[in-house]
């Protein structure tokens, strides 16, 4: 598929469009709410426990840690330039078995995420990235969600508004085609046929058996090619007692996205048997609107206002009840310009 074939493709897809058709059609409403709550801040006392209460500039490493140890995968973290010997040493400690998932500790929507097979890739990708980098064991879970919840904190109890099933992207073989034929020819793969060339470039060339099905990526972020569908169907209050009983294991989260690998739902309920990748604080998206299917464009940016709504609520009673600080506008903007600088930084090196 041609490049303008793909950007005609992502133009007409609202799922494609950029962050900030999300956000700036709503920020008179977000100007409403800080001139309610008298600080253009307010949202940073929504969770404590979280650096800036989770606008992404704080480390994975130690908010996974926040997770109880049952449902949190084996990670470890690896500094700059960190001696390899080392490195493997401290994945034998924690019995972190390859295939494993390495990311940068600082960093969102699917920057760098890879998932490694070997020593010696491992080793490369180190090598290629020096900044800090958490190894995390390869949950092999056939399934990934994203688990919206918040709980006021004058209340008990919580609710989960946003679930969102996350369907990793295959094709099925026509005994005809090469790979990179197949990838091209597909109309949602071909937008991300630059990673999953990087990701399969060994076999690009290979043809695939007919109705054999090819997994394109295993890793749960839209970035990466992976489809977010709305399971909010799935919401229960067996569910949310769940979720709930987690987060008051961690004191001081009270508002964000748990990203979960699991194998059904019946066993999340019924034995509690699934692993939660990450938490996400104030920057946490109700993802489940990205399901252009279920969702319109409008419907989303509606969404996305009444979970700053609760993002108000949340704030406001930890700022009132709890005495939670809002961090001075000047200190949110230059971690935010710090963020960028960062970002910009590690993309450089993936270029390189």
């Amino acid at each position: 598929m041609e490049t303008s074939k793909i950007f005609l493709n992502k133009l007409k897809n609202w799922e494609y469009w950029p962050t900030f058709m999300f956000y700036i059609p709503n920020l008179p409403y977000a100007l409403y709410l800080a001139i309610k709550a008298r600080s253009l801040t307010f949202y940073t006392a929504a969770n404590p426990i979280l650096k800036s209460s989770g606008n992404g500039t704080e480390s994975k490493y130690e908010t996974i840690k926040l997770i109880p140890k049952k449902y949190r995968p084996k990670t470890i973290l690896v500094t700059p330039n960190e001696n390899i010997d080392l490195v493997f040493k401290k994945i034998e400690i924690e019995k972190i078995e390859f295939p494993v998932i390495a990311k940068p500790d600082i960093g969102f929507r699917g920057l760098l995420v890879k998932k490694i097979n070997t020593e010696t890739e491992l080793e490369e990708y180190l090598k290629k990235y020096p900044i800090d980098i958490i190894i995390q064991e390869f949950i092999s879970y056939k399934n990934e969600c994203g688990i919206f919840y918040y709980r006021l904190p004058n209340q008990e109890k919580g609710n989960i508004t946003s679930i969102t099933l996350k369907k990793f992207l295959s094709l099925i073989g026509d005994g005809k085609s090469t790979l990179s034929e197949l990838i091209l020819n597909d109309k949602r793969a071909s937008i991300y046929y630059a990673i999953f060339k990087e990701i399969h470039k060994k076999e690009l060339n290979s043809i695939p058996k007919k109705e054999t099905p090819v997994l394109l990526s295993s890793i749960g972020n839209h970035s990466k090619g992976a489809q977010f569908k709305n399971g909010n169907d799935l919401k229960s209050n067996e569910l949310t007692t769940v979720i709930q009983e987690i987060e008051q294991q961690i004191d001081g989260w009270y508002y964000g996205r748990l990203d979960i690998k699991y194998e059904s739902f019946e066993k999340i309920l019924s034995d509690n048997e699934f692993k939660i990748l990450e938490i996400n604080g104030i920057i946490s998206e109700p993802t489940h609107v990205f399901d252009a299917s279920t969702y319109s464009y409008f419907n989303a940016l509606k969404s996305i206002r009444n979970h700053w709504k609760i993002l108000y609520n949340v704030s406001t009673e930890n700022h009132l009840f709890n005495n939670i600080e809002y961090i001075k506008p000047q200190k949110f903007i230059k971690e935010v310009q710090e963020l960028r600088t960062y970002i910009k930084m590690v993309k450089g090196l993936n270029l390189q």
